[in-house]
């Protein structure tokens, strides 16, 4: 299947007619941690089995690697496709799903969220169109995060890693991360995704969805998290590479990195 980031995703065709994707968690520095990012991905489709949350069944579980040579895991497959473009509509509909999510109460705990803008990564881009707004980010960043309410996080929300059938999302993928903490990371994320793929618009409109839904508003340091999190650690090249979309990440940190929120 295309679109695996960390993993290599199988599909699977049974005799009795049902279908399943088997995840193959192949690709570094994923592979070295495949073990707990399948095991969480597993615990946490176990504690959405019950909800109202589109997720997939987990099957089975070859954390170690026994079977597969790397660390696995068999879930059923969603129907859906992912969106070839984000309608008008989606940004809505992401944050209402996405409110289901943060709605769920797990019964086992999950690992308190870890921020992806370490702070090797506070180097201001050479490709910055304003350095300022990286400066104010990364002073940002150093004051600490603010208190928050302790909250189920999918920890990866974006557009890729939703099914849609006719403008329904019919599925959400991909649970290796799932953590707890504030309720705006991953929004944060999910708007960070959208800006650098599409723009400005699509993202903002997200989070005024979002905050509508949940009468809160956005903490500029989780925007600001979030947005920083998406440069490469030194000596890596970004998980994206053309010109546009770094364009568009640069845009929407200067939007973020102010003292109110970017609505």
């Amino acid at each position: 299947m295309a679109g695996g980031l960390t993993s290599t995703m199988v599909a699977l065709s049974h005799r009795s007619g049902e279908r399943s994707v088997l995840r193959l968690m192949t690709n570094e520095p994923w592979r070295t941690h495949g073990a707990q990012l399948t095991r969480r991905e597993r615990a946490a489709q176990n504690e959405l089995v019950d909800t109202s949350v589109p997720s997939p069944v987990s099957y089975g579980l070859d954390a170690e690697g026994a079977a597969t040579g790397v660390a696995a895991h068999l879930m059923s497959r969603l129907p859906g496709v992912p969106a070839a473009r984000v309608e008008d509509s989606a940004p809505g509909a992401m944050a209402e799903m996405l409110a289901l999510i943060h709605d769920v109460h797990p019964r086992e705990p999950f690992r308190e969220y870890e921020s992806w803008a370490w702070e090797a990564k506070w180097e201001v881009p050479a490709w910055a169109r304003d350095p300022g707004a990286w400066r104010r980010a990364f002073g940002l960043l150093a004051e600490g995060p603010p208190s928050y309410d302790t909250t189920f996080l999918h920890r990866d929300f974006s557009h890729r890693n939703l099914l849609w059938i006719d403008g329904r999302i019919s599925g959400v993928v991909d649970w290796v991360e799932t953590s707890t903490g504030p309720a705006w990371l991953d929004a944060a994320h999910a708007a960070t995704n959208l800006a650098v793929a599409y723009g400005a618009e699509p993202a903002l409109s997200f989070l005024r969805a979002y905050g509508a839904l949940t009468g809160t508003r956005p903490e500029p340091y989780w925007l600001v998290m979030d947005a920083v999190g998406f440069l490469p650690a030194p000596g890596r090249s970004p998980l994206f590479g053309s010109a546009g979309e770094l364009e568009r990440l640069d845009a929407w940190l200067e939007r973020v990195a102010t003292s109110d929120p970017p609505l």
